[in-house]
């Protein structure tokens, strides 16, 4: 493939997914700073909802097509990739050859990532530029912890098999320097979160600089889908066990 339509096929892959989610996200804060006599901190942004909460077994259906539909987008990138370089899991290390390796640096990047990122959160919603933000609102059923842990491993996969294994790698066959992948990277996470405010968008900003670096620097992704996996499963779970009790959340 010629180099100037790598640009192009990032530009379709992004729009089909993560680049849309951009879009509707930068119209979701332009909403949010106009409703009248509504702060942004005075807004609630509802995540992970029912669909049909009086018909268990059809909302079970809903959010299977929720996790399933966006992982077709990993399997489009790791196709193009394997065009281009063949064995893309291998190349970007989405496999699972190190496990052990990958728990353990996944565990220790979601510390270093989720409290100062809690931080970020608790101080944007005090200065007014975040939503409050419900990560947990599906209707009390026997699958509802299940699935909120497979909605958090299918952000983790979808976003940093895009965000770094993809994109960057594409950046590189254009023969951009690493940083200028990165900082692009780093950038389009942060706006598809600006529908939960400014906090959220820079929280992402920053986490995306992070896992940027550390995939460039190790070479495997599968480290940050695993530490991804891990700060949404204590957003989603904690979250929806801890509410009852900590009421600044």
């Amino acid at each position: 493939m010629d180099k100037p339509r790598y640009g192009l096929e990032m530009l379709i892959v992004l729009f089909l997914g993560l680049g849309r989610s951009a879009v509707y996200s930068l119209l979701s804060i332009i909403e949010e700073l106009t409703r009248p006599n509504q702060p942004l901190n005075q807004q609630t942004t509802t995540l992970n909802t029912s669909a049909v909460p009086d018909r268990p077994w059809l909302d079970l259906a809903y959010q299977v097509t929720y996790i399933v539909f966006p992982l077709v987008q990993v399997l489009l990138v790791l196709y193009l990739l394997h065009l281009t370089h063949q064995h893309a899991r291998r190349l970007i290390g989405f496999d699972l050859t190190r496990p052990g390796r990958d728990l353990g640096w996944g565990f220790g990047i979601a510390a270093g990532i989720g409290i100062p990122g809690l931080g970020i959160y608790l101080g944007a919603r005090a200065l007014g530029l975040n939503t409050n933000v419900d990560p947990a609102n599906l209707a009390a059923n026997w699958w509802t912890v299940p699935v909120l842990i497979c909605l958090a491993a299918m952000n983790g996969i979808v976003e940093e098999v895009t965000m770094l294994g993809y994109v960057l790698t594409r950046f590189a066959d254009l023969g951009q320097k690493p940083w200028v992948g990165i900082v692009v990277s780093a950038l389009i996470r942060g706006s598809y979160h600006l529908y939960q405010g400014f906090g959220g968008a820079f929280g992402n900003l920053l986490m995306g600089l992070v896992f940027g670096w550390l995939y460039k620097r190790f070479g495997r992704v599968m480290p940050l889908v695993v530490a991804h996996t891990i700060l949404d499963i204590v957003s989603f779970v904690g979250y929806a066990l801890a509410k009852p009790y900590l009421h600044w959340l």
